[in-house]
């Protein structure tokens, strides 16, 4: 007898994201850590059914729930798994197979399409991504005379709020006497956004691309505004060359400090937090490089919030949820400010462009709230040179 409510499970899909996942899918063996770890719990009643997506993976039954692209990638679930399942990465898999089956949410085409047409998922002309450098008389990079490769990023180039990470990274950088070059309009982007929304097969087309842009030019050392590229170009790039190094920029900006090359004169006299990005933080273990730089900054008191480092409160905004909307209720981003107000700090601090965009549009919408939000570049660049633009 065939019931009216029967699942049927499928071995070929089930074979498929054996294969997406190299065997990944397989260790789950439902415990439910990940399901009581993710954040969606805080704000959302059910949160998201973690552990009942990955059953459904390895039983083969189709997933076109909505639920599969809440995952914001942000790697909790990964530090609390007993069997250290890449869960993110199933996720991923799990969002490519919808895409092969035309269940995709409304907005990702859209972006993807961007970055095929515009070389960013912005939805703005590749003819202004070096606009945000106008009369700072940047140098094109090149590797007989520049240290590092200062690579920008498509929302530090095209988001207005974001450029003044920009701004403010070149003052500091200049001011610790590097010699650095960018790309301009020629710089690619990273393909971040098609990967973490489960456009393999895209992604690696953009990857194969932007590899090409950085051996053609000789790029070695490579410092990124975002953590997402930073991910992306550590970990699911091709091998480039031997010599090939991305670093985030607190990483390199508190390896400027271990040598003495940057110092900050100006005491800025404030008690401030910091939010740990999850692509900086938990899946690459950097919680030191930001926290050396603030130390190395006279006058600075950092408040530590409760879920700070390894248990740090994602902001909403990994994932692909950049491009999807999210209701004010469910908003990470408003217990984050929450948790930061509650330090006494006067400023909250990041180091990742989609935390500032999160974290600052939560602080200037919850009543009362007196929260200064800026990325530690900001602060940095304040601290040498006097004033904050």
């Amino acid at each position: 007898m065939i019931m009216d409510d029967a699942l049927p499970l499928d071995d070929a899909l089930w074979q498929r994201l054996l294969e997406l996942t190299e065997g990944d899918a397989a260790l789950c063996f439902q415990c439910g850590e990940c399901t009581a770890a993710c954040p969606w719990g805080l704000v959302r009643e059910g949160g998201l059914p973690v552990r009942t997506l990955l059953r459904k993976a390895q039983l083969g039954i189709d997933q076109i729930e909505s639920e599969l692209w809440l995952c914001t990638t942000c790697g909790q679930c990964q530090v609390t798994c007993p069997r250290g399942v890449d869960i993110p990465g199933v996720f991923r898999a799990l969002r490519q197979v919808a895409w092969e089956q035309h269940h995709v949410e409304k907005g990702l085409p859209s972006m993807l399409w961007s970055m095929y047409w515009n070389n960013n998922p912005w939805s703005q002309p590749p003819s202004q991504r070096s606009a945000w450098s106008e009369g700072l008389e940047l140098e094109p990079f090149d590797p007989q005379k520049h240290e590092i490769l200062l690579y920008i990023g498509c929302t530090s180039s095209y988001d207005r709020r974001a450029r003044k990470i920009a701004h403010a990274l070149v003052s500091v950088l200049k001011k610790a006497g590097v010699a650095f070059g960018y790309l301009g309009n020629e710089e690619p982007c990273c393909g971040e956004a098609a990967l973490s929304t489960g456009q393999q097969m895209y992604f690696e087309e953009v990857a194969a691309n932007t590899s090409g842009i950085f051996l053609n030019k000789g790029v070695n050392r490579l410092v990124t505004i975002s953590p997402h590229c930073y991910d992306v170009f550590k970990n699911h790039y091709p091998s480039l060359n031997p010599d090939f190094e991305p670093l985030h920029y607190t990483q390199y900006l508190a390896e400027l400090v271990d040598q003495g090359r940057l110092v900050f004169e100006k005491p800025l006299n404030r008690k401030l937090t910091f939010q740990d990005p999850c692509y900086l933080g938990r899946l690459h273990g950097e919680y030191e490089a930001p926290r050396r730089i603030l130390a190395a900054i006279p006058g600075l008191d950092l408040l530590e919030m409760k879920d700070s480092r390894e248990q740090g409160l994602c902001c909403g905004g990994g994932g692909g949820r950049m491009w999807l909307e999210t209701p004010a209720e469910e908003r990470f981003a408003e217990l984050r400010v929450q948790q930061a107000a509650e330090t006494g700090a006067t400023h909250l601090l990041t180091a990742c462009p989609f935390c500032l965009a999160y974290l600052e549009d939560s602080a200037t919408s919850i009543p009362g709230s007196t929260l200064t939000v800026l990325d530690i570049a900001e602060v940095a660049a304040e601290a040498i040179r006097g004033e904050h633009e």
